[in-house]
């Protein structure tokens, strides 16, 4: 059994009492925390290209075993039926595995219909489904599959393109922004003149154990639906149909908070992006399609695999904070409460106690997030519901290790379709909610400006 090299050794000897698992995370004292943990305990010192690979610390053999195992599936490419191990890809598929879409266990890279590609398209039609979810196109689903196995045709192909568009800061500086544009070319049937279509890029895996576990009343109290702080900031939860668990659950995964749980967002990948069913989603995403397979080799992925992987979600560190010192640094942090950014991407949270996972129970952490959804403008609008979300509102992303996107995807991409190429541009895509703070930032001095974007390297 191979074990991930793990670079907790100096945290764990100058920290000690984050690992102190017995007490509540609201009990420890402002001097027994540093800044640089952003995940608690589950924090690593790496800061290499791999840092978004380490393991928590304190698992047992049995539980490293099943990491580890989750760890390999999650790179395993899968191959077309019949095949000794790995079949079930397919017949229509946008990636072969999980890693070919997240890069080092981070984000992605906005290109489509390749085995390097990292994006897909969601599809719907205008209405609801029976529990409230966006309704699926006839002959295509709630995802566009722009690959296919051989004899099998892919849905359609995506073309992608930019245009420039430049923002004049007030003092002169002008910064120039990136806005894509999506087009469909030989689709398989013609797709409807009102299909709802919404370009996602693959999101980063870790620390995803610690969000699932942030208690719901937690991520409640920040609601704010009608304003009534007056503030500009609105955010509001998704309620969404958890098939696993039968219920409407709160959303917490995915660009639009439209996934309850790690379970199902991991079972509704494999079968959307690879083709590959579970028994959480036991039927092929081509069924009814001409291209259906029509074999009858469903789940195709055992419970093990499955049940490994998001264990292996679970368990990944959040890497350390870094430059926390620096005068700079610190003067774009205070900067970046001041000008409002911390309304929603709350800088700390605590999760809650976990039986089954105590590696993130009761932690203390930093993910810059709130886990809401807020309406940012029709500058980052796709136009197409989830639930309760509406055409222009996205969930809050985590902000921690965003700082390390470049040693980990080479070339880093920002938003949920990549459109971003620095956190510059980032953040003056900000519209709606956001408005407010892009104009603060905007009319910052050039220097204070990188200042915060100093301040969000660091993280």
């Amino acid at each position: 059994m191979r074990i991930r090299k793990i670079y907790l050794a100096s945290l764990m000897a100058v920290l000690p009492a984050i690992l102190v698992m017995c007490r509540k995370a609201g009990e420890f004292s402002e001097d027994q925390y540093d800044s640089r943990l952003s995940g608690g305990a589950a924090t690593t010192l790496n800061a290499s290209s791999q840092a978004f690979g380490d393991c928590v610390v304190g698992l047992n053999v049995w539980d490293q075993h099943i990491h580890d195992l989750g760890d390999a599936s999650s790179s395993a490419t899968f191959v077309a039926p019949p095949a000794a191990v790995h079949a079930g890809l397919g017949p229509i598929f946008n990636n072969v595995s999980c890693k070919s879409c997240h890069h080092n266990d981070g984000k992605g890279s906005p290109t489509f219909g390749t085995v390097t590609s990292s994006m897909l398209t969601r599809l719907s039609l205008p209405g609801t489904d029976e529990h409230g979810g966006p309704v699926p196109v006839p002959g295509f689903g709630l995802q566009l599959q722009d690959l296919a196995n051989f004899s099998k045709q892919p849905e359609a192909k995506v073309n992608l393109s930019y245009a420039d568009i430049q923002f004049v800061y007030p003092d002169g500086n002008v910064a120039t922004l990136h806005k894509p544009t999506y087009s469909f070319s030989n689709p398989y049937i013609p797709l409807p003149g009102n299909v709802q279509t919404s370009a996602r890029m693959a999101p980063p895996f870790f620390g995803l154990g610690l969000l699932e576990n942030i208690p719901e009343s937690t991520i409640l109290s920040f609601a704010d639906e009608n304003d009534k702080d007056g503030d500009g900031i609105s955010g509001r939860p998704n309620y969404v149909w958890d098939p696993a668990a039968q219920k409407m659950m709160l959303g917490r995964f995915g660009m639009k908070a439209n996934t309850a749980t790690l379970l199902t967002q991991t079972a509704s990948a494999y079968q959307q992006d690879m083709g590959v069913t579970s028994t959480v989603f036991p039927q092929e995403s081509s069924y009814g399609q001409t291209q259906f397979d029509g074999l009858a080799d469903d789940p195709e992925l055992p419970d093990s695999i499955l049940n490994s992987v998001v264990y292996y979600l679970r368990t990944l560190c959040v890497p350390a904070r870094r430059d926390v010192t620096e005068a700079n640094v610190k003067n774009g942090e205070a900067l970046f409460a001041q000008i409002g950014c911390g309304s929603c991407h709350k800088q700390t949270l605590y999760t809650g106690v976990s039986e089954t996972l105590p590696v993130v129970s009761n932690q203390r952490i930093h993910p810059y997030t709130d886990l809401l959804l807020h309406d940012l403008g029709d500058g980052l609008a796709d136009g197409r519901p989830d639930y309760v979300a509406t055409g222009s509102e996205w969930k809050t992303p985590a902000l921690w290790g965003v700082g390390l996107f470049e040693k980990t995807n080479g070339i880093p991409y920002y938003l949920h379709d990549g459109r971003a190429r620095t956190l510059e541009e980032a953040i003056l895509w900000h519209g709606g909610e956001g408005e407010k703070a892009k104009q603060a930032f905007a009319h910052l001095s050039s220097g204070d400006r990188q200042a915060v974007l100093l301040f969000l390297k660091s993280l």
